[in-house]
Order: structure tokens, then C-alpha cells, then sequence
């Protein structure tokens, strides 16, 4: 059964600040997938607070090598050496077919298109064009030009992605937790242990995060979630631009905005709720899982059904590790009433877990 979204209340005592700030509290609904985006005093007042703040630095693109783990690409090295026989290694494309598939199987471009590169050849092992298509696709869908050239040639890929590239389990760094000891009344022993919420981002500007506590529940979404998903994204820029051409606060690119109605995309509320109607969105469509609901927050929800799971992207596997980290949950509630379940979920198993059945 899916997991009815809980209602969220604000506390008495913060909706009088909001009013004695002079705001009004005209958030959107959260009952329709793809809500209209409009505009408000609370929009307002955070356009305004954030342009009293100093301009936040653009922080450069991580090159690839960043998110690739380092034992992925000992794994890769070692397999160029055995391909080719060098670096005092005998030459075993057996071995190093494995290797590369154990790499590519964690996200891994190059590996990705050197295993493509040995069966499309038959270079010591035997040639499977089919299973080549699908590692070049992988690749190219990184932005490795080389594969790009290559899956332009040979086509969309046919049937089901191939072992090496079935969806891996993304483990999060363990993020520091405080727990809150609960007592009963007249009991001395504690009776249980809660995981306090972590605090926002450290770099979170307190406008951004008083307006994301505000609205967020109007959409069903936890705000730790939000902001985790802002700090990923932008880093708390509203100027950032990608060079994808995602824009703002939540990286929205214009077929997104549009999608879900977002009049001005470099409007940081707009913006703001416009990446929250998608992940509640997401939320309905992979019924509450955190871990396929970040996946397609980075690379689509198109990726993920198609490799049934988080998609065999470098960058993917680090955003969603990176989201986890900030979070206390790999399941959330979610409105059934959004939007039907992704077809692939039924095939699906993510994080170990089985995904959630209606």
C-alpha cells in the first residue's frame, strides 16, 4: 500500500511571524501533478532578501575523475593494462573484459566504451554488437564524444541493457546523527531513540530556508529533502546555469519549467516551486523511493526506468550518494493521486530494498 502523505502544520507561532513580516499566505496547492507556479508576497519577499545578500560564488564544474571513485578507476587502469598487455601486465582480454565491466557497472564512461570498443570488435573476446550499442549509449549518454560518435552510427540500442550495466546499490556516507532520547511521564529509562532532523546546509541563506520550510509541505515534500536537493543542484546560487542549461536554485531546464508551469525560470520562488511539483511528481511515479526519486531528479525518470534502477552515470551515482547523506530516509510519503506508478517498478530493486507495491 503506498504511504499516504502526511499533512504538515505550521506552528502557530511561525505562521505570526510570517504574518508580522507582512507576508501573505498564498502558497500553492499541492493536488495537481502539474500545478500552476504562481507568483506571491512570500515569492516576493524572497527575491527581495536574496538580493540583499553578497553574490554567491560560482563554484566551477567537477571534472568527471571527481565523482568516478578511485578504486572504480584502478579497476579501469588495470584493465587497459591487461588489454594491451603493458605496465609489466600479460596481456588477458578475458580479465580484462570483467574489469571493465565491474567499472562500467559503477558508472564508469570510459570503461563504458572501452568494453564497448573490445565486442563490437571481437578483440579477444566474442563480438556482440548488441551488447556494444547498449555500453556505447551508456557512455555517450555521459558526454564521452567518442561514444557519441560511435552510438550515432549504430543506432538506438534494442532490447534489455546488458549485466554491465544493471543498476548497482548506492551506499551514502553515514551522515552525523543526534539523538533525541523520548521519555513517557514517570518513566526514568528512556523508551526510545529518535534521529533528530540534521540542520540545513551550512551555506543555506536563511531566506531560501525559511521559504522552503513555509512551502514545501504545500507539495508533500520534506524540507530537509528540498534544501538537500538545492545545496546538490546550485549550491544555493539562484544564478547558476549549467552547461545543460538547467537554471536556478532547483537547475531547471526550460522543457521542465515548462512542464510544470513555471512562468519565470530565473525567479528563485518560482523556480523553488517549480522543482518542488517535480519531485512531487517524481514522488507518485516511483512511489515514494528517495533513492529512484534522486536518480531521476539528476538524469530523468526516462534513465531510470530504462536501466530499472539508479542509471549507470558517474555523476548520478555520486548526486544520489550525495542527496542520502543529507537525508534520514530512503522513503517518503507520496500522493497517489498525483500521478500513476512507473511501469518498471514491478522489475525494480533499489538500495536493497524492494520497491514499494500498491
Amino acid at each position: 500500500m503506498p504511504q499516504p502523505a502526511r499533512p504538515h502544520q505550521l506552528s502557530h507561532a511561525l505562521r505570526h511571524a510570517v504574518l508580522g513580516l507582512g507576508l501573505a499566505w498564498g502558497l500553492a496547492s499541492g493536488g495537481v501533478a502539474q500545478a500552476q507556479v504562481t507568483g506571491s508576497a512570500l515569492d516576493a519577499q524572497l527575491a527581495d532578501s536574496l538580493q540583499a545578500l553578497p553574490a554567491p560564488l560560482v563554484a566551477p564544474r567537477a571534472p568527471m575523475s571527481a565523482v568516478v571513485p578511485s578504486q572504480v578507476q584502478r579497476w579501469r587502469q588495470e584493465a587497459q593494462d591487461l588489454e594491451h598487455g603493458e605496465n609489466g601486465l600479460p596481456r588477458d582480454p578475458a580479465r580484462a573484459a570483467t574489469l571493465y565491466c565491474r567499472a562500467a557497472q559503477h558508472g564508469d564512461a570510459e570503461a563504458q566504451f572501452n568494453l564497448a570498443w573490445m565486442l563490437t570488435n571481437g578483440r579477444g573476446i566474442e563480438r556482440d554488437d548488441a551488447q556494444a550499442a547498449h555500453l556505447f549509449s551508456a557512455a555517450a549518454e555521459q558526454g564521452l564524444p567518442q561514444a557519441q560518435r560511435m552510438i550515432a552510427s549504430m543506432g538506438t540500442p534494442l532490447g534489455e541493457p546488458p549485466p554491465c550495466l544493471q543498476p548497482m546499490d548506492v551506499v551514502p556516507p553515514a551522515p552525523p546523527q543526534a539523538a533525541v532520547v523520548v521519555r513517557k511521564p514517570g518513566q526514568a529509562a528512556p523508551s526510545r531513540l529518535v534521529l533528530a532532523e540534521p540542520p540545513p546546509p551550512a551555506n543555506a541563506p536563511a531566506p531560501i530556508v525559511n521559504f522552503v520550510r513555509l512551502v514545501a509541505p504545500d507539495f508533500q515534500l520534506s524540507p530537509q529533502l528540498v534544501l538537500a536537493i538545492i545545496a546538490t543542484e546550485s549550491a544555493f546560487n539562484p544564478n547558476a546555469v549549467s552547461p545543460k542549461n538547467a537554471h536556478g536554485l532547483m537547475q531547471l531546464i526550460p522543457d521542465t519549467a515548462a512542464r510544470f508551469k513555471v512562468r519565470n525560470i530565473r525567479d528563485p520562488a518560482q523556480n523553488i516551486r517549480g522543482g518542488m511539483a517535480y519531485l512531487r511528481w517524481l514522488m507518485a511515479y516511483f512511489e515514494g523511493n528517495v533513492v529512484l526519486v534522486a536518480a531521476a531528479y539528476n538524469a530523468g525518470e526516462g534513465a531510470v526506468n530504462r536501466y530499472r534502477g539508479v542509471p549507470p552515470y558517474a555523476e548520478t551515482r555520486d548526486y544520489v550518494r550525495r542527496i542520502l547523506a543529507q537525508v534520514n530516509q530512503v522513503v517518503h510519503p507520496f500522493d497517489a493521486k498525483v500521478t500513476g506508478p512507473s511501469p518498471a517498478l514491478p522489475l525494480m530493486r533499489v538500495a536493497g530494498l524492494p520497491v514499494l507495491r500498491r
